[in-house]
């Protein structure tokens, strides 16, 4: 049951993303949601955590900006739902998220290309 909330919200998410919805996006991160994100120091990434659900959807709408063709993908991130980023058959970003009421509580994003390449590599 868990699971299948899980991945309804992630797949809610991967949607409002894609139609560039902040509304919706805002209405699915809970309002105190994390999103962390890994760089590596060497992919950008946002330095600190991102705090608040507004802000959030703020960052990920900006990405989708600044990324045209950016693909979303449902994968099993860590063994739960989650998503992979990929743009011209690249991947960007994979992403874990933490749901709690249906709503997204956290997010961790991973963009170190060192620890991209299982992902590079599986497709």
């Amino acid at each position: 049951r868990a699971e299948a909330v899980r991945a309804e919200a992630v797949r809610q998410v991967k949607e409002a993303w894609q139609a560039n919805d902040i509304t919706a996006l805002v209405g699915l991160l809970d309002p105190a949601a994390v999103m962390t994100a890994d760089g590596g120091g060497v992919a950008g990434a946002a330095l600190h955590p991102i705090e608040g659900g507004a802000r959030i959807a703020q960052y990920m709408i900006a990405i989708a900006d600044r990324a045209p063709g950016l693909e979303l993908l449902e994968r099993s991130v860590n063994g739960t739902p989650g998503l992979v980023a990929r743009r011209a058959g690249v991947v960007l970003t994979v992403a874990a998220f933490d749901v709690h009421d249906g709503h997204v509580t956290r997010i961790w994003a991973v963009r170190n290309p060192e620890k991209l390449r299982p992902w590079a590599e599986a497709g």
